[in-house]
């Protein structure tokens, strides 16, 4: 058997969007967009919602909205893909990485007030908090808070693999001064490539459609512009995508919670892998990936046997400090973020998403489990 790694959940609804679209003038910047963003509002109770190009254009209009300094601290985690730090670098920020909690893999608390400190004490205090949603399981936002409030930081959250995910029952999204979301086709939603911030600033909503569109004013004055900007634009046909995809989102969410319910049935109990668990203020788990844990087994040796199988399974995340650039650029070093690091080494993506069958979760379970036997 093949297994895909993963795979986008597309319908009639999807095509017949996309082909009112094409059916009109409107590829770029017209009512489907609109309409999309609408409907994104909505879902996140934002009062604003400005969909752009990627998750990663909408993390770096962030930065460029919080008017992040060259040097300025902005701290986050490096257990993440790395866009979630170079959309710091972009603006000449500078990354502080904090450890991460061994059940959510999400900013640990205490290790976040420890480098808040330490920047306060080195006359570098930090100008924000880049709260990452790992994997679909919410950080602990209260404590978050609270410690955003004392040392006086506007939060950015990265809700790009999260949406529909629930913290005490509040939606990943809801949090900070602005969140990010992202729609690559892996994602619990996809647009092809694109993103969506959210917000109720009505300033930052402003800025950030004139930041997406070259810098334009207010107005939308044909070659006028106010600010450096940039094409972080959708396009209509990746917003009716998307349309569709929000309609059917709750049913969306509802089939990969289904397949990780799946996954932990065959799973569980197993003294060779363990399993991801949501943790108790992970109200609704929006699972993005399905990530375990090698116990003992060479990772990389079990993949590669479980692609002769014809099962890919993918280690996820290398840490973003310990990235041949973090390294080289910034003179990162292994054994600053000890938890991060030794968990890293175990972690292990398998194939995932709504698509998936549960006969092809017996597959990759049985290859899985025979092949840890072996390498164990």
């Amino acid at each position: 058997m093949q297994v895909p790694l993963s795979g986008p959940d597309i319908t009639p609804r999807e095509i017949e969007l996309v082909n009112q679209v094409l059916q009109t003038n409107y590829l770029s910047l017209g009512p489907m967009l609109e309409r999309f963003e609408r409907l994104v509002a909505e879902f996140t109770g934002r009062k604003h919602a400005i969909a752009v190009s990627s998750g990663t254009a909408g993390l770096h209009l962030c930065m460029r909205a919080l008017d992040i300094q060259p040097g300025d601290p902005v701290v986050t985690s490096s257990f993440s893909f790395v866009a979630s730090a170079n959309c710091i670098l972009y603006e000449r920020g500078m990354p502080a990485f904090v450890d991460i909690a061994p059940d959510t893999l999400n900013m640990d608390v205490a290790c976040t007030r420890a480098k808040l400190e330490e920047l306060r004490q080195a006359g570098t205090p930090a100008r924000a908090l880049l709260v990452v949603q790992i994997f679909g399981q919410t950080c602990d936002m209260d404590p978050l808070e609270a410690l955003a409030s004392e040392y006086d930081l506007e939060i950015i959250e990265d809700a790009c693999e999260a949406i529909g995910a629930e913290y005490n029952g509040r939606q990943a999204g809801g949090f900070g001064r602005a969140a990010v979301f992202a729609f690559y086709p892996n994602k619990q939603m996809t647009t092809g490539e694109g993103g969506v911030i959210v917000t109720d600033d009505d300033d930052w909503a402003e800025l950030f459609r004139s930041l997406r569109n070259q810098g334009r004013d207010r107005a939308g004055t044909w070659l006028n512009h106010v600010h450096l900007g940039y094409n972080y634009r959708l396009d209509e046909l990746s917003a009716a995508l998307g349309v569709a995809q929000v309609e059917r989102l709750p049913e969306l969410l509802d089939k990969r919670a289904r397949v990780a319910g799946w996954y932990a049935e065959r799973l569980e109990g197993s003294e060779l892998v363990e399993i991801p668990r949501p943790v108790s203020y992970t109200t609704r788990m929006s699972w993005f990936l399905y990530v375990v844990r090698l116990r003992r087994a060479n990772r990389e040796r079990v993949m590669a046997a479980l692609a002769e199988r014809g099962v890919p399974a993918r280690p996820y995340f290398k840490p973003i400090h310990l990235q041949p650039y973090y390294m080289s650029a910034l003179g990162c070093r292994p054994g600053t973020l000890p938890v991060t690091e030794e968990i890293s080494q175990r972690t292990m993506a398998l194939p995932f998403s709504s698509v998936m069958s549960e006969e092809q979760v017996d597959y990759v379970c049985e290859s899985l489990l025979a092949e840890m036997d072996k390498a164990d």
